[in-house]
C-alpha cells in the first residue's frame, strides 16, 4: 500500500477533509492527523516541492500518534505527480469502472474518481476507512470498501460497476504483489492491470527468455497479459523511505492461447517443473514432476522432437516453447 496526501485541488473543499479528520481524532486514538500540518502539506503539494513535502509529511508523523504497519506496507508518497502519472498512462476515462487497492489517505482515490466512472477502493487498514467514507461522501462514484482483497470475493466487488469496462489500478502492498496480480488475472473480469509494485517484480514480469529474472510468473503473466514498465518511482517519493525502487507497470490482459482447461493445466504443470529446479536441464526437470507417466527417454524423445537440445534449460524455453513441450504430455 503506498498512500499519499491530498493535493487540494482534488478536493471540492478542504473543511471535508478536515471535518473528517477531526472526527475521526475523536474515536481513534492511535490515529491523529492535525488539521494545520495537513494545510501545510497540501499547500507543499501544490507547489510540487517535494523535499518539503518530505519534511513535512515526516514531522506529521513524529509528532502525532500514526504508527506505521510494516505488515501493510504503508509508505506515504509525497511526490503528488505520481498518482496523477499513474492515473494518466493508465488510460482511465469515464467508461472504467476500477477496483483500487490500498487508498490510503486517498489521493490516486481521488484522481480516480475524476477520471473514471465508478471507483471501487478495498482498504485493509480499519482506522483509515471512516476517514475515507467521510472525505469521499458526496462522490457517488466512490465507494469505500473495507476489508483483504486475498479474501474477497473479486465478483462482488465489481458487482456494482455493472456497466464500465473493469479495471486495476492499484498501489499494491508489497508483500502481496503477486497473489493479488494472479488474484486478479485468474478472475477474468479486467481488461487491464495497472499497479506500482517493487521494481525487482516488474523485471520479473517483463523479463525474456534466458535472463536471471525470467520465471514462472514471468510466464504466467505472459501468457494471460502484455506486460509493460510505464515509470520507476524512487525511494525518495516516500515517506518512510522503502528500501527499493518501485516501478509502475500496466497489463493489458489478452486471449488465452489454449482453448482447453485441461491442456492449459498441463501448459503450467509443465512450466512450474521447468523452472522448479531451474540448476537441472529441461529433461530432468520435467522427469522429477512427470516420472510417473513418462519415462526419462519419452522425454528425451519429446524434447528432440520439439527441435531442442536435450540439454535445454526451462530458463530458455519462449511461451510458444512452453505450448509445443506441453502438448505432448
Amino acid at each position: 500500500m503506498i498512500n499519499t496526501v491530498f493535493e487540494s485541488h482534488y478536493i471540492r473543499d478542504f473543511d471535508i477533509v478536515t471535518h473528517a479528520i477531526d472526527t475521526f481524532n475523536t474515536k481513534q486514538k492511535n490515529f491523529t492527523l492535525h488539521t494545520s500540518l495537513n494545510f501545510d502539506i497540501i499547500c507543499a503539494m501544490k507547489s510540487n516541492d517535494v523535499n518539503y513535502n518530505i519534511n513535512t509529511t515526516r514531522e506529521l508523523l513524529k509528532t502525532h500518534d500514526f504508527k506505521h504497519s510494516k505488515s501493510m506496507g504503508q509508505n506515504f508518497l509525497v511526490d503528488v505527480n505520481i498518482p496523477e502519472k499513474i492515473v494518466k498512462m493508465s488510460g482511465v476515462d469515464k467508461s472504467y469502472g476500477v477496483l483500487e487497492i490500498g487508498p490510503g489517505l486517498g489521493a490516486l482515490t481521488s484522481i480516480l474518481s475524476r477520471e473514471a466512472g465508478f471507483v471501487t477502493s478495498v482498504e485493509l487498514d480499519k482506522r483509515l476507512v471512516p476517514v475515507l467514507k467521510e472525505i469521499f461522501a458526496e462522490h457517488s462514484n466512490v465507494n469505500i470498501i473495507q476489508g483483504d482483497i486475498l479474501k474477497l470475493d473479486i465478483k462482488n466487488l465489481i458487482d456494482n460497476m455493472s456497466g464500465f469496462e473493469y479495471h486495476v489500478c492499484a498501489n499494491l502492498p508489497y508483500n502481496i504483489t503477486t497473489p493479488a496480480i494472479t488474484a486478479f488475472i485468474e478472475a477474468g473480469f479486467f481488461k487491464t492491470i495497472t499497479v506500482m509494485i517493487q521494481k525487482e517484480v516488474a523485471k520479473r514480469i517483463c523479463a525474456k527468455p534466458g535472463s536471471s529474472e525470467y520465471g514462472a510468473f514471468t510466464v504466467f503473466i505472459n501468457y494471460h497479459a502484455v506486460p509493460g514498465i510505464l515509470f520507476d518511482v524512487p525511494p525518495e517519493c516516500f515517506s518512510p523511505r522503502p528500501k527499493v525502487t518501485s516501478s509502475v507497470v500496466k497489463m493489458e490482459i489478452k486471449g488465452n492461447q489454449i482453448s482447453d482447461k485441461n491442456d492449459e493445466k498441463t501448459f503450467f504443470r509443465v512450466v512450474r517443473a521447468a523452472f522448479g529446479q531451474r540448476r537441472k536441464t529441461l529433461v530432468n526437470a520435467l522427469y522429477a514432476v512427470f516420472n510417473k507417466t513418462h519415462s526419462k527417454a519419452e522425454i528425451t524423445e519429446i524434447i528432440e522432437t520439439c527441435g531442442f537440445d536435450t540439454r535445454i534449460r526451462g530458463e530458455m524455453l519462449s511461451i510458444d516453447d512452453f505450448i509445443k513441450v506441453a502438448s505432448h504430455f
